[in-house]
């Protein structure tokens, strides 16, 4: 061959040497701008900034052939963000791999995909993409098709599977798309050994046809609405190393021959309907994580659990097992979790469980094991979560579980423990819950305990304890329930229980205390709840005590003496100093006054009382007269000194509005002003919220004194700081489950918000005031309110530049569209945060210490620590849902004392038929396993401590779940965690239960 012939061949093959090459170094560079890569995006894409590239071959992440042209792309995890340029993409001839997974890429997938037909590998899985997914017939060399955990919605294209016959990975799980029932078609792609179709809103039934799919390895189907029975031709899927069925509507047994797939790792069917026993689960051997729990299951665990090696996580609670556990599980294997509560197991508890030393939960609450602990779980030292409450459990409690290093939670109440604390319990410096109550302790609280510091709540009421609190309890910082009712305890109350800073309840009732009430007391600010009575005290009730804020004072039946300070004379405390005969107080009425009168009050003096009263009455009548009469004399005399400041598109102007502010007009009254309908006259109506402005100086406080202020010239009184919060918040948002404001209308004296009418009026009146014929609503309405409404408030913490807490989340607060769509609103105590939403902690920089909200419905910390973040709203909405799934009220007299419907709902969240028990009646049967997940989301947002509620993103995600079969349109609110262990995880914790019987948490 002559030279110059070889060199021309040899220069063809070199960088930039050829018009094709060049052609695809413009495409990559393309793509670069599309997805906004630069120097700071990731530490791997230097060399996508050299200054003069000569091939798309220099590329990190880009793959050629021989040939230098593009065979395939690969930026996942690369943190870029933008849109793909399909069009230009599938003109690189020989791509056949993209791979652009857990990104922040959004747009859509263009008709243009369909050009690149030498693709076998394609995984966008874990974007922003939006969207319906086009036609996916032309891609018929596809092997790997992964799309999940997007956004996409519409029905997804089944039928191209015909065409992509080749595939062997399908993933198109975590989407929106429209409701349909189970492809069928999938089953004939007889290569896929991955088929994960987890929330892809699939109904119907699994086809007998899955035995098919011999190859299959992973089956995930979960988060669907499928129902009927799982096929017994599953069994044929020998090679299946994880099946997720969880969060269905299954039904029936597990199918005979289900013991076939011998290579088993992963088992969930956990939240369906499924019933009778586990026998077919004896030969799977090779079972790492079986979770089962809420369903219907029922006999005895096979006794080869306990020769099963590699199990980790074992989940049953919620079903009806009955029997032992086997006496050998976890001798062979490295549990790590195991949960069995709420069930009927039966005689000792297995010794071995934390024999390879890796437990971290153990979980047996609420079953009817009997007999001692065994002594092994004292050198368990991983465990977290020891919870054995509510059996038959008896004995003395091995020495070295109560000094556990890593513990968080000692859970032995109701059982029949006996013994002492043991002085160990000091060593446990990871332990914040230490629960006693409802056993036969004995003895004395060592002074070791301080050695805990731990700890958040003590609970060891119900026992035989004895002697004194010791002095040390004071230096337990972070205390904040202290309960030692009915013991025996005798001896002063130390004076060194202000120390305990953080507590919020205190609760020592019968018992043999004596001595005075400790002055101290009255320096613990975050007290909430103190309760002394039935003991042997005397003196004096403290000065001191009156700083406190308490919503509930019991010191009935003790011996003090002299006067009830002022600032506690009230009747409020429902009895709270009854039983002390040398107790006195002129203001409350069942105690003797403290002076004597000069006689019995006189007639005379009687009906001079009963004259001032009247003629004190009078005078506020001719008050409430004259402020009206004035209130309308200003709305008429300064109506052309309204300033409008419009938000949206008017169609009306002010003085349209201000001449409807009438009496006869009001629709509602709330603490920051009167809401008014208009009717307009092109014939719409708005609602207008009025608020009166407080004056700019003095010392006036009332609102309508302040109205009747005359206004000197020069003088401007200063926005309510209830109206400038509701506009600030109001004008910058626009979400479909955010009440719209239309504009401000503001004068000196008043303001004007004009927000768009909804005609159903609150979430309040629909549960609470149904009257005159009109139905209430049903539950598929209660639903969607719920998701909405979650939604509405997901935005405000997650969706804005900064965020939005309401702090006044409430069923009145909510309302309802003529469709009964759900509209958060009034936001007169919104905040917006300083810092990001979602910290754990509630004593973080994004909290106010300004108090708001309404009795029901305020987080238990707005009492010990006057601060809120976005977990108090959480827990408002939490009472949200536990109104719209029982029907009852916040507060209702059947709660008793002190009391309120998230105390009434934990004490009811004992079994299955006791929740259904509390559902609203009017619910069909079908209806309340759905009604009872909701509750359950309910529950787990009224969580006693800030830090182990959901976010609002977690509860829209968990209602969604909860909503199974529900057809929720495009799920604009739907985040997802991009790890998927970490989300399965995160969903086997969320639904447990975090009340009474609050189990993992």
């Amino acid at each position: 061959m002559p030279l110059h012939l070889l060199l021309l061949i040899l220069l063809c093959f070199l960088p930039g040497s050829n018009s094709s090459s060049e052609s695809e170094l413009q495409i990559i560079l393309h793509l670069k701008n599309s997805l906004g890569i630069t120097n700071s995006t990731d530490s791997g894409f230097q060399t996508w900034n050299i200054p003069s590239p000569t091939s798309p071959c220099q590329f990190h992440g880009i793959t050629c052939n021989s040939g230098f042209s593009v065979t395939g792309i690969d930026l996942s995890n690369k943190r870029v963000s933008g849109t793909i340029p399909f069009s230009s993409l599938c003109q690189l001839p020989s791509l056949a791999n993209i791979s652009l997974a857990s990104n922040y890429i959004s747009g859509i997938l263009t008709s243009d995909l369909r050009n690149c037909t030498e693709l076998t590998y394609l995984d966008l899985s874990f974007n922003n993409l939006t969207g319906t997914i086009p036609d996916l017939s032309p891609l018929h060399k596809l092997q790997t098709l992964a799309l999940s955990d997007n956004f996409f919605s519409g029905v997804f294209p089944w039928t191209s599977l015909r065409n992509l016959t080749s595939l062997t990975y399908l993933s198109l799980a975590d989407n929106p798309f429209a409701a349909s029932a189970f492809p069928v078609l999938v089953t004939n792609l007889t290569k896929l050994y991955w088929l994960y179709l987890s929330d892809s809103n699939l109904h119907g039934e699994i086809p007998p046809s899955i035995g098919q799919l011999t190859a299959l390895i992973d089956l995930e189907l979960a988060d669907n609405s499928l129902s009927g029975p799982i096929p017994p031709e599953i069994a044929k899927l020998e090679k299946l190393w994880q099946l997720e069925l969880y969060n269905n509507s299954l039904t029936g047994t597990l199918p005979s021959g289900f013991g076939n797939l011998s290579e088993l790792a992963n088992f969930d069917a956990s939240m369906n309907l499924l019933e009778g026993n586990v026998s077919e689960l004896r030969l799977l051997k090779k079972l790492v994580s079986l979770q089962l729990f809420y369903n219907d299951f029922s006999g005895e665990l096979p006794r080869e659990f306990g020769e099963f090696k590699y199990l980790v996580n074992l989940s049953l609670y919620s079903n009806r097992f009955s029997g032992e556990l086997p006496a050998t599980i976890g001798s062979w294997s490295e549990l790590n979790f195991v949960d069995v509560s709420t069930n009927s197991f039966s005689g000792k508890i297995p010794p071995d469980m934390c024999r390879m030393g890796t437990m971290k939960k153990l979980l047996i609450l609420e079953n009817k094991f009997s007999g001692e602990i065994p002594a092994t779980y004292g050198d368990c030292t991983t465990l977290i979560r020891f919870r054995v409450s509510n059996n038959s459990l008896s004995g003395v409690v091995p020495a070295a579980i109560w000094s556990l290093p890593n513990v968080n939670i000692i859970d032995l109440k109701i059982n029949q423990f006996e013994g002492g604390i043991n002085a160990g319990i000091g060593k446990a410096k990871s332990l914040y819950q230490l629960y006693l109550a409802g056993n036969k302790f004995s003895g004395e609280i060592p002074v070791e305990i301080a050695g805990a510091s731990s700890l958040v709540g003590i609970d060891f009421s119900s026992n035989n304890l004895s002697g004194q609190i010791p002095a040390s309890i004071g230096e337990l910082n972070s205390l904040v329930s202290l309960l030692l009712q009915n013991n025996s305890f005798s001896g002063a109350i130390p004076e060194t229980i202000g120390g305990c800073v953080s507590l919020n309840a205190i609760n020592l009732a019968d018992n043999f205390f004596s001595g005075e009430i400790p002055a101290s007391l009255g320096e613990l600010q975050s007290l909430n709840s103190l309760v002394l009575s039935n003991n042997e005290l005397s003196g004096v009730v403290p000065e001191s005590l009156s700083s406190l804020k308490l919503s509930s004072l019991d010191l009935s039946n003790n011996e003090l003496t002299g006067a009830v300070p002022s600032g506690l004379s009230a009747n409020a405390y429902n009895g709270g100093f009854a039983g002390n005969p040398n107790l006195c107080s002129n203001s409350i009425s069942y105690l003797s006054p403290c002076s004597r009168s000069s006689g019995s009050p006189s007639r005379i003096r009687l009906a001079v009382t009963c004259l001032l009263a009247a003629f004190a009455l009078l005078l506020c009548f001719m008050g409430l007269f004259l402020l009206k009469k004035r209130r309308s004399d200003r709305f008429t005399e300064n109506s052309a000194s309204w300033d409008v400041k419009s938000f949206r598109v008017l169609s009306f102007d002010e003085q349209e509005i201000v001449k409807s502010i009438s009496e006869d007009n009001v629709i509602g009254k709330g603490g920051s002003g009167n809401v008014y309908r208009v009717d307009l006259g092109g014939g719409n109506t708005v609602a207008v919220k009025h608020i009166l402005h407080p004056p700019s100086t003095g010392t006036v406080t009332s609102k309508a004194t302040a109205a009747m202020l005359p206004t000197r010239p020069g003088s401007v009184r200063s926005l309510s700081r209830e109206f400038e919060a509701e506009v600030n918040t109001l004008s910058s948002i626009r979400h479909v489950n955010v009440v719209k404001l239309y504009c401000s209308i503001t004068s000196e004296e008043s303001s004007l918000l004009v927000y768009e009418y909804l005609p159903n009026g609150s979430l309040w009146d629909q549960i609470h005031s149904v009257a005159g014929g009109k139905l209430g609503l049903d539950w598929e309405t209660r639903y969607e309110i719920a998701v909405g409404a979650a939604k509405g408030l997901e935005y405000l913490h997650h969706g804005c530049d900064r965020p939005i807490l309401h702090r006044d989340v409430k069923s009145s607060n909510i309302l309802l569209d003529e469709f009964f769509k759900p509209r958060i609103g009034d936001f007169g105590l919104a905040k917006i945060l300083q810092g990001a939403v979602g910290s754990e902690d509630s004593s973080s920089s994004s909290s106010t210490h300004v108090i708001a909200g309404t009795h029901g419905y305020i987080a238990p910390e707005y009492a010990y620590t006057w601060k809120v973040n976005e977990k108090s709203d959480v827990y408002s909405f939490g009472v949200v849902l536990m109104e719209l799934v029982t029907g009852r009220r916040p507060i209702e007299p059947e709660y008793g004392d002190n009391k309120d419907i998230v105390y009434w709902v934990a004490r009811r969240m004992t079994s299955r038929d006791s929740i259904f028990g509390i559902l609203d009646g009017s619910f069909r049967e079908s209806e309340k396993e759905e009604a009872a997940r909701v509750l359950k989301v309910a529950v787990l947002c009224t969580a006693m401590l800030p830090a182990t509620r959901p976010s609002m993103r977690t509860v829209v995600q968990m209602l969604e779940d909860a909503g199974g079969p529900r057809l929720l349109g495009e799920s604009e609110g739907k985040h997802r965690s991009s790890d998927r262990a970490e989300a399965k995880l995160d969903k086997v914790s969320s639904y447990k239960v975090v009340s009474v019987s609050n189990h993992g948490c």
